[in-house]
């Protein structure tokens, strides 16, 4: 499970985003075609300088995937929140 970074591109494996939403890495690719997953891409500033903070949402679930500028992932996480408005149940 990795993440590769390209540019401006950043591409996560399915298999990590599943993981850590607790689906399988199958589901992943057609959940995001439908935008029932959804995601957010965050530069770190300041401290943070030369980092990327990732958060993956489906349902109840967030996923968070901290990386350095090379791609190397620092920190991930995942935990239950409140149902985001416009979410499909």
């Amino acid at each position: 499970m990795s993440v590769e970074m390209s540019g401006n591109d950043i591409v996560v494996d399915a298999g990590l985003i599943g993981t850590l939403l607790r689906l399988p890495a199958a589901d992943v690719p057609s959940l995001l075609r439908d935008n029932a997953i959804t995601s957010v891409c965050e530069r770190g500033i300041d401290a943070d300088q030369g980092q990327y903070r990732l958060s993956f949402f489906y349902r109840n679930r967030r996923a968070r995937i901290r990386l350095a500028a090379s791609g190397e992932i620092l920190q991930r996480s995942s935990r239950q929140i409140a149902q985001r408005p416009g979410s499909a149940a």
